[in-house]
């Protein structure tokens, strides 16, 4: 992931801000949790032979990817989807060899997200609903990443849009452009909306774009992209802080997280969803599986090459 990398992390301050005020009173409103607090933890795609004999079983198929990826995570930040409309075909393939406790989160169709007007009239949209919600019980939280020029001015094309999106697909949307953070106005104005149609928020932890940690959730549901910096130290104590974040958030009303681990070349990704659920477990009870690597979890370097 590109978007707010930076080449020299030393003198970025990896601090999480303070939750926004209305996080807490959204968490204390939401309806009541039922049971342990579900955490769905994995990396942003399963077509990674260099995973071969340690994520995934030594000479591992790519046919088979999905099915081993889904066993060490349970969930996938799911690209594909943000490049064509699966098919009846590809759903039915990813609900039928994936595991019981798998949860997709399908990235909405950049010919919606990034068109002038969300592509509303096309019926692109209702044609992406239908094939994602063939997933069935493996639909978790479709998100639809808006463009870096979706601005203030375009806030009634999103309000408009959401109005008639199906609420049988849960949703969560992120916002890019500077001013949405720099005006409070603008802010509390994109905010609001995203809460009051139940619309989730895209929690962004990137070196370059502190700005977009805005830590206001607008349903019991968090989605957290977490982009790391090849293993540095900061990386480690970033999650070590976030765990403590997710208990406050969970011990307040918080239902569910969605947490997605990113790395420069994603190789080493899994390494950083092993580490967060380490630290998770030792927190605090909750339903959560993660990565168990297959050897000592280090990449054949023969594969790099």
């Amino acid at each position: 992931m590109d978007f707010g990398k930076l080449a020299d992390i030393s003198t970025v301050d990896f601090t999480l801000p303070p939750d926004h005020d209305d996080t807490f009173r959204l968490l204390k409103n939401a309806p009541p949790r039922r049971g342990l607090p579900r955490v769905y933890l994995g990396c942003t795609g399963w077509a990674m032979k260099e995973w071969n004999g340690w994520v995934y079983p030594k000479g591992c198929k790519s046919t088979d990817y999905a099915h081993f990826y889904s066993r060490q995570f349970n969930t996938i930040e799911f690209n594909t989807t943000h490049y064509r409309t699966p098919t009846a075909a590809d759903i039915q393939k990813w609900r039928t060899t994936t595991e019981a406790d798998f949860r997709f989160a399908p990235k909405m169709l950049q010919q919606v997200s990034h068109a002038k007007n969300l592509g509303y009239g096309t019926g692109l949209t209702t044609q992406f609903c239908e094939a994602i919600l063939g997933l069935e019980e493996k639909l978790g939280i479709c998100f639809m990443q808006m463009p870096p020029y979706f601005r203030f001015a375009d806030l009634p094309i999103l309000e408009k849009y959401l109005s008639k999106f199906p609420k049988a697909v849960p949703l969560a949307v992120e916002i890019r452009h500077e001013s949405w953070f720099s005006t409070p106005q603008y802010f509390n104005a994109i905010f609001d909306l995203l809460e009051n149609a139940k619309v989730s928020t895209v929690l962004t932890d990137v070196s370059g774009r502190r700005d977009v940690l805005h830590m206001r959730l607008t349903t019991p549901t968090a989605f957290i992209r977490f982009v790391g910096n090849d293993l540095d130290a900061t990386d480690f104590s970033r999650i070590d802080a976030w765990i403590e974040r997710l208990k406050t958030w969970f011990d307040a009303g918080l239902h569910e997280v969605y947490f997605f681990t990113h790395e420069p070349d994603n190789l080493t990704a899994p390494h950083l969803a092993r580490y967060f659920l380490e630290k998770m477990q030792a927190k605090m009870p909750a339903i959560l599986r993660g990565p168990n690597f297959l050897n000592d979890g280090e990449p054949n370097q023969f594969s790099l090459f």
